[in-house]
């Protein structure tokens, strides 16, 4: 942890968590890239900062730990605000729902402030809470606060649900770093051989990994598999227990928490996802990256990143569904090579690591009107 001089443009991000997830994993992307062009302070409502863990040396970052009252969407408004008032930050960026506090803090505005909306948990995974949108409509669209979206699914729900003016609704596409080598697995894809089904994801309900255990036990009735969870979170002992319940605890393998989940992407030879609610990835997207195929429910814009790509692969988000897509998949490995060849165009084309950062950059120096709709 590097604090930076009072010169550099001082960035708030306040998430609910700061463990490795989605929104994280891209803040330490872009942290990484930027090196010391910022200085970035961290607030979790939680106060857990692991994902600091795979910030660089180069990145002037502060956690900052503070006390947080439990149990109200309003209760820590007071202490929040006094706190903006206090370090005056060149930019509050608040992410998802979990920060909405510190909107509220910023109401009426004393910084700067873009909110960043990712996705839902499983309360919001099938429809939005009236006391949320009106919440959203208010600290967000009375006060003026630009908003970046990370699928032009929550562009369409920012726009059209929460009615927040077009202008102010930003999509900026997830990026992943495309390798200049992709695995070779193609001597592997073999029904004669033993496959790795793996995923990478935070072990919570919307996440749905319960779904993708049954769907593993049914399908290795037929197909010699094993699997590989890669990620940590509440729901671990739950899954484990369900894995030794359904006769495969011997083939799946929980790594737990990882600070480079991609480095297992090597063994992998399928990528699944049996999310009940996505938006826009970044594990599908690297997976993609370094050449695998992927079976995934039509969540958010998955749908759109593999309508092109592999629209077989594709599945409802229903356990019998995602049973058949998956058995589907694997009687198509014929096909797995097309499908990783356009994978890997697609990121190219629309999902790169240095387009994002670009647009990312203009955010941090508070140029939002410049990003690209």
């Amino acid at each position: 942890m590097k604090a930076g001089p009072r010169s550099q443009r001082v960035l708030l991000h306040a998430f609910s968590t700061f463990k490795l997830g989605g929104p994280q994993a891209r803040f330490v992307q872009l942290a990484n890239a930027l090196g010391s062009s910022y200085r970035h302070i961290v607030v979790a409502m939680d106060n857990c900062f692991d994902a600091g863990d795979r910030l660089e040396s180069g990145v002037h970052w502060e956690a900052m730990r503070l006390e947080v009252i439990k149990g109200g969407a309003l209760a820590n408004r007071g202490a929040f605000r006094a706190l903006l008032f206090k370090l005056k930050p060149d930019l509050l960026i608040t992410y998802n729902w979990g920060a909405i506090e510190w909107a509220a803090a910023n109401f009426p505005r004393v910084v700067p402030h873009v909110h960043v909306e990712d996705g839902f948990g499983p309360e919001e995974a099938s429809r939005q809470l009236l006391r949320r949108i009106w919440m959203r409509r208010v600290l967000l669209g009375f006060n003026a606060v630009p908003m970046v979206v990370a699928s032009r699914n929550l562009q369409r729900i920012a726009t059209g649900i929460w009615r927040l003016p077009e202008s102010r609704v930003k999509f900026v596409a997830n990026g992943v770093d495309l390798p200049a080598l992709t695995k070779n697995k193609t001597e592997s894809w073999d029904v004669s051989k033993q496959l790795c089904i793996g995923t990478v994801a935070g072990l919570r309900p919307e996440k749905n990994i319960a779904r993708l255990i049954r769907a593993f036990a049914q399908v290795r009735k037929t197909w010699s598999l094993n699997m590989i969870v890669v990620g940590d979170g509440p729901q671990r002992n739950e899954l484990e227990a369900l894995a030794k319940e359904l006769g495969v605890e011997g083939e799946i393998e929980f790594t737990g928490y990882l600070a480079d989940p991609t480095a297992r992407l090597a063994d992998f030879d399928l990528f699944a996802l049996s999310s009940d609610t996505e938006q826009t990835p970044i594990a599908l997207l690297e997976a993609m990256a370094v050449g695998i195929p992927v079976v995934a429910t039509r969540v958010g814009d998955v749908k759109d990143i593999l309508s092109d790509v592999s629209p077989e692969s594709l599945s409802d988000a229903d356990d019998a569904a995602f049973v058949s897509a998956l058995s589907l998949v694997l009687q198509s490995q014929s096909k797995w090579p097309s499908w990783t060849e356009k994978g890997r165009e697609k990121v190219n084309l629309t999902y790169s690591k240095t387009q994002m950062i670009e647009q990312w950059r203009q955010v941090f120096d508070g140029q939002f009107r410049l990003i690209p709709t």
